[in-house]
């Protein structure tokens, strides 16, 4: 074989060889690849992602040279040098495609495409792909053209910063310098490697309306700096930290959070915040994550706001969010938000949701408030504690109008229940896109004093389910035994295929059982080995089929389950999680040692089942969890090399919990996940050597890595050479069976060689049976603790589109 020519030489048809006009000279050059390189790193894919192979041209028909600043005027030059000058951009204008185009030829000779010659409308769309900081800092300066279009306000208008993990303060100012008056909305949300002075340069951008600073460290005194200056701000979201005193904000910035309609409040000690003076209030949005303890063991108390002087307002409100982090403070906290609604309730009230976690008492003021709900007002969404729905005819009394969120998690709900209260007995729901059923074993079952929890499910409630509301997008039936019975039709995934409209779903391993394969199906080699700990496996040979025909030969495609992924083929988010399964890792709690057994339905969901699972071309999200008949792991590879836009994979308790049997299918799928972001393992005995991480490098994209390993083993060599070759992880949690002595050293190796070109990197690598580990997780920041770090069931959690 001949050798490769270099860029800027290539053959003809014929073989004969072709020297093309001479490469850019390497400024050019070097801005062009930076932009295209930039984009393809884009928070949405970027140029390159979207399957284009033009590539931005650094200078061309829109005239000006890489590197020079628009404006300047290069047309009079003359010499020797400007020869040179006119020459360069002469080359430059001919760059098509990512190569030179022949020297001489035809414009209708060439195969390549000059993107200057697009539309503006097709550049725009193009360059809504590439994060604004790169627009603005880089593409800009490539040519006029360009230069002009960057500055368009499509893409000014709304600038996105919480997923720029390479953003740092400079760019943080430079942007604003530049564009600080053209932006409308600014999402800074979780940019917590950002220092706290990053915000003064928020003043500049005068015409904000909308502002989110989740997750970044704002103090009271910086806030009302800030907000004096936004006169337009209509929709905000920040952090309450200890130290946060109302009483600082000047009279300038109170009269900006008068005119906020919009609020999202994180709160991490107990304070009203800005509440009180956000007084025309239509939407509030609050995070409760206080910690019962403070750092140095005090026992903290909600009764600490009693002394405020001001009140929340809530007569204009409309949509009244909260959701609770385990503990006693943050219900006490809310209680005291909740007495003042209890007193007026707001008339235009539409949306009333409270998700907490555990027993969440209900007390006089609070019935008071659903009785004052139940006269006044009529809901399009609701979600209330389990406590004050069991045993109350509450459902039965409050009015809904186009309800299209209903969550009902962990509710002791009856199927007749759920019918006639909140379907209302066949009710045309088909505004309803959102139902969140988690943990409601009895929902799919008619009242009965003594159904247990294992009987069949009633096909009639959910086929009355699926007729009425069948508009759902997402639907989550997980953490319940639904077992269908042998009735012809009746099976739960026959029905559900009928939801088309269907985004994302949530459903119990059991559930998903072929019910006449399960009663016919002969014991498999898992069934009868004990499901107990064992020693440490050597993996060997691959036993498992090496492509979708092999698989196809051993998969009975008729299955309901392969029956299901094939109707919902628009499905982007999916999860099959065991009834009885729970993370090893709890949020304030030492780590779970012992884990409940699985289902007995659930030990015939095996390798065929997952491998149905790749008919989804569209999945974006995947979490599979307690599957105990998984023998090799073979569906994974058909999940990687059909499912290309797979961003999410989450993997718990696969196989036999002694054993890892599905690593050499885990590491031939990752090979094929080009575009994986985060990825969370959690598997006793799991061990992250060197031919794992290996395989992970192929994870071009990925940014968040999370293992939770009890008696797991690590090898740190291996750890950080993968952290060398994948330059985008900013995030690696590893909880462990090391020592803590061995954990340390690799967390501040990985630190010490990373930390400066990476601003965003967080790491944390602990034993995950230690005693201190609840202080560590306390100091992740929430954006990784909530999206990654801990497990939980993400479907129909909230409703949809509640914060941009």
């Amino acid at each position: 074989m001949d050798p490769p020519l270099p860029s800027w030489r290539r053959r003809s048809q014929d073989g004969a060889e072709q020297r093309l006009a001479p490469p850019l000279p390497p400024a050019a050059r070097r801005a062009t690849l930076k932009m295209a390189a930039r984009g393809g790193r884009g928070g949405g894919g970027g140029v390159a992602s979207r399957g284009s192979r033009v590539m931005a041209a650094p200078e061309g028909p829109c005239g000006g040279r890489a590197g020079e600043e628009p404006g300047s005027d290069a047309a009079g030059l003359s010499g020797a040098r400007g020869k040179r000058r006119r020459r360069d951009r002469a080359a430059a204008a001919m760059f098509r495609c990512g190569e030179e185009i022949v020297s001489g030829e035809s414009e209708e000779e060439s195969n390549g495409v000059n993107l200057m010659e697009f539309s503006d409308e097709i550049l725009l769309h193009i360059l809504s792909y590439v994060p604004c900081t790169d627009l603005v800092l880089n593409v800009r300066r490539t040519c006029r053209k360009l230069a002009t279009l960057c500055l368009d306000k499509s893409l000014t208008h709304t600038v996105l910063l919480q997923k720029d993990y390479k953003v740092n303060k400079d760019k943080v100012k430079q942007l604003m310098r530049d564009i600080g008056k053209e932006i409308y909305q600014l999402n800074m949300a979780g940019c917590y490697w950002l220092p706290s002075s990053t915000i003064d340069h928020v003043t500049r951008c005068k015409n904000l309306v909308k502002l989110n600073l989740s997750g970044c460290h704002v103090t009271s005194l910086r806030l009302s700096k800030m907000l004096s200056t936004l006169q337009h701000l209509r929709s905000l979201a920040i952090d309450v930290n200890p130290g946060f005193d109302a009483s600082q904000l000047s009279s300038e910035c109170k009269a900006t959070l008068s005119r906020v309609l919009e609020l999202k409040q994180t709160l991490y000690t107990p304070s009203y915040g800005v509440v009180p003076c956000c007084t025309s209030l239509e939407k509030l949005l609050l995070y409760f994550e206080i910690l019962d303890r403070s750092r140095e063991g005090f026992m903290l108390s909600g009764q600490l706001m009693v002394g405020e002087s001001n009140v929340p307002h809530y007569q204009n409100l409309r949509v009244f969010y909260a959701r609770l982090a385990p503990g006693y403070v943050n219900q006490e906290v809310v209680r005291l938000y909740l007495a003042v609604l209890s007193d007026r309730t707001p008339e235009n009230l539409h949306a009333f949701l409270i998700s907490a976690p555990g027993s969440f008492a209900e007390t006089g003021a609070t019935k008071n408030l659903l009785d004052s709900m139940a006269r006044n007002v009529r809901l399009d969404a609701l979600q209330l504690p389990k406590a004050w729905i069991n045993g109350s005819g509450l459902l039965q009394h409050l009015k809904f109008n186009n309800p299209f969120y209903f969550s009902f998690s962990r509710c002791t709900l009856s199927g007749g229940h759920l019918i006639q209260r909140v379907i209302n007995g066949g009710k045309d729901l088909k505004s309803l896109t959102s139902l969140n059923l988690s943990g409601c074993v009895h929902c799919l079952a008619p009242e009965s004093l003594f159904r247990k929890a294992e009987d069949d499910i009633d096909s009639s409630i959910l086929e009355n389910l699926v007729v009425s509301c069948c508009n759902l997008r997402h639907l989550n039936l997980s953490a319940a035994h639904h077992h269908s019975s042998e009735s012809i039709g009746s099976h739960l995934c026959q029905l559900l295929s009928r939801l088309k409209h269907l985004l994302s779903l949530a459903l119990p391993v059991c559930s998903i059982t072929d019910v006449a394969a399960n009663v016919e199906k002969p014991p498999t080699a898992s069934n009868l080995v004990p499901q107990t700990f064992g020693r440490k496996v050597r993996i060997g040979i691959q036993t498992y089929p090496r492509n979708l025909a092999d698989q196809a030969n051993q998969k009975i495609e008729s299955s309901v389950f392969w029956a299901l992924m094939g109707s919902l083929r628009f499905l982007e988010t999916l999860e099959v999680i065991g009834s009885s399964f729970s993370s090893a890792m709890p949020r304030n709690e030492p780590a779970i040692r012992n884990s409940l057994p699985p289902c007995v339905r659930a030990q015939s969901v095996g390798d065929s089942e997952v491998a149905a699972i790749s008919q989804l071309t569209y999945l974006q999200s995947l979490t599979l969890a307690q599957l105990p008949n998984i023998l090799t792991g073979s569906g994974l590879i058909n999940i990687g090399l059909q499912c290309q836009h797979l961003r999410t994979l989450s993997l718990a308790n696969l196989g036999m919990m002694g054993k890892v049997v599905y690593m050499s299918a885990l590491m031939d799928m990752l090979k094929h996940c080009k575009c994986l972001r985060d990825l969370r393992l959690e598997q006793p005995y799991f061990c992250a050597g060197a031919q794992f991480f290996q395989a992970l490098s192929h994870c071009s994209s990925l940014q968040r890595l999370c293992i939770v390993s009890r008696s797991g083993t690590l090898q740190s060599d291996a750890v950080m050479s993968f952290m060398a070759n994948c330059l985008e992880v900013i995030m690696c949690h590893m909880f462990m069976g090391e020592s803590l002595t061995v954990c340390k050293n690799l967390q501040q190796s990985i630190v010490r060689s990373f930390q400066a070109d990476r601003p965003a990197l967080n790491v944390v690598i602990f034993p995950l049976l230690h005693e201190d580990l609840t202080e560590v997780i306390r100091d992740v920041p929430m954006r990784h603790l909530d999206e990654i770090t801990l497990f939980k069931s993400r479907v129909a959690e909230e409703p949809p589109n509640l914060w941009w």
